[in-house]
């Protein structure tokens, strides 16, 4: 009798298409930025170890316009985990509405600070440029409108006493679409915002002669935000750059939101922290992740998975 009953509730079931909760699909959706940049390599890198050590997970990559629209997909649900700028995610957290975001975007956590971001600016060797001050009239591409570079370009360009008026042309492009239009003579100097040995800027001054405009430290102090720190590109990260360019630099950070599970994010941090040389054979900007840097500086909460963590390697008391 009791075997009849239990097939009839699992005919029923089956009937009305119900699903169990063990049947439920996990997901994990990385958000990342531009295929050129650095987020998308780093991005895949996670998505391999994820994938081993959540297999349970479907994990995907997601190409974005990077910084402030991951800000707002997290925010929305539509991401479980992005890459950042520190400053975008100050300016998320407090909803800074210049900066792209309406409201305060209290949904957000943290999971761990990753590699630096420096501000790459690039000029044709032929356009006359040497210094911030010879920007002015010239044609510059500054990132995707709002994105986390473009919001790096004002603050620079600001605290060089620039503004967008003061140059003859101003297109709001992603990494590779600027690359292009610079090697093409379409415009004069393009402002990047990425991690060192950036595809994009590594094949523009592997195809043409490029200047990198420095970014010296008064101007840095300047910009008034501690997420800008004085930072320099090393001799020779790209071809032709034959001497040390200082400029600003700024921490990256993988973040979060509340609604993702504490042993998700749990297994996400742990996996990170314990197959670093995936990470590294993704990109090598994954050498500057360090267990020991993970919770400084972070401008928002961690996500209690993430301290977890911490707390069980030693890094919070």
């Amino acid at each position: 009798m009791q075997r009849r009953s239990l097939k009839v509730v699992v005919t029923v079931v089956a009937a009305l298409g119900v699903c169990l909760p063990a049947a439920a699909a996990q997901f994990i959706n990385i958000l990342t930025g531009g295929t050129t940049g650095i987020y998308y390599p780093i991005g895949v890198g996670l998505s391999n170890i994820y994938g081993k050590a959540i297999p349970e997970a479907k994990v995907s990559v997601q190409a974005t316009k990077a910084s402030v629209e991951n800000l707002n997909l997290l925010q929305a649900g539509r991401g479980e985990v992005a890459l950042t700028l520190g400053d975008s995610l100050s300016a998320a957290w407090a909803g800074n509405a210049d900066a792209g975001f309406k409201q305060p975007l209290k949904k957000l956590r943290g999971i761990s600070a990753m590699h630096t971001n420096y501000v790459q600016i690039v000029a044709h060797a032929d356009s006359g440029i040497k210094t911030l001050a010879d920007l002015k009239g010239k044609r510059i591409s500054v990132g995707a409108p709002k994105s986390g570079t473009e919001l790096n370009a004002r603050a620079i360009l600001k605290a060089a006493g620039l503004s967008y008026g003061d140059f003859s042309k101003v297109e709001y492009l992603p990494y590779g679409q600027s690359v292009e239009l610079l090697r093409n003579r379409q415009i004069d100097v393009t402002l990047q915002s990425a991690g060192l040995g950036s595809p994009a800027l590594r094949d523009l001054a592997n195809s043409v002669d490029v200047v990198f405009v420095p970014v010296t430290a008064d101007v840095i102090a300047k910009v008034g935000d501690k997420a800008y720190q004085v930072g320099k590109i090393p001799a020779n990260t790209y071809k032709g750059q034959s001497g040390e360019t200082p400029t600003a630099a700024i921490r990256n950070f993988l973040v979060t939101h509340s609604g993702v599970s504490n042993d998700t994010v749990y297994l996400m941090t742990k996996s990170m922290f314990e197959n670093l040389d995936q990470l590294v054979a993704a990109h090598a900007a994954g050498k500057a992740v360090k267990l020991e840097n993970a919770n400084g500086s972070m401008p928002i909460p961690l996500h209690p998975g993430a301290e977890k963590y911490y707390r069980e390697k030693g890094l919070i008391k």
